[in-house]
């Protein structure tokens, strides 16, 4: 299995809320309506204490989880082939330029 991990950063002007309604509502719908879902797609948003210092360097951390490398390369080839909409959607509520994507290797104790 691949993990795939991106900490993205919304757009100025977006509240958490908004974030996290436009990703649930708007995006994660296009996101599946493109080709199969990865066997895991997980949206975890960071929730900021009124205490601690803010800090804008990422509002969500995605996980996907697909079979392997090909399968990866295949779907992200779906995703943000022209036409598909993808990056024009994300452009509506993420700051894409901050964007960063990592394969990680989980591990569990």
């Amino acid at each position: 299995m691949l993990k795939v991990m991106a900490f993205l950063v919304k757009r100025p002007g977006i509240s958490g809320e908004e974030l996290v309604d436009y990703y649930e509502n708007r995006h994660v719908p296009l996101i599946l309506s493109l080709t199969p879902p990865p066997a895991r797609y997980t949206r975890n948003y960071i929730q900021r204490d009124v205490t601690a210092e803010p800090r804008d360097d990422v509002d969500v951390v995605t996980e996907l989880e697909l079979a392997d490398a090909r399968a990866y390369r295949a779907w992200a080839a779906v995703m943000y082939a022209p036409g598909s909409g993808v990056a024009d959607d994300e452009a509506k509520f993420l700051d894409r330029s901050k964007t960063r994507g990592y394969t990680v290797i989980e591990r569990t104790s």
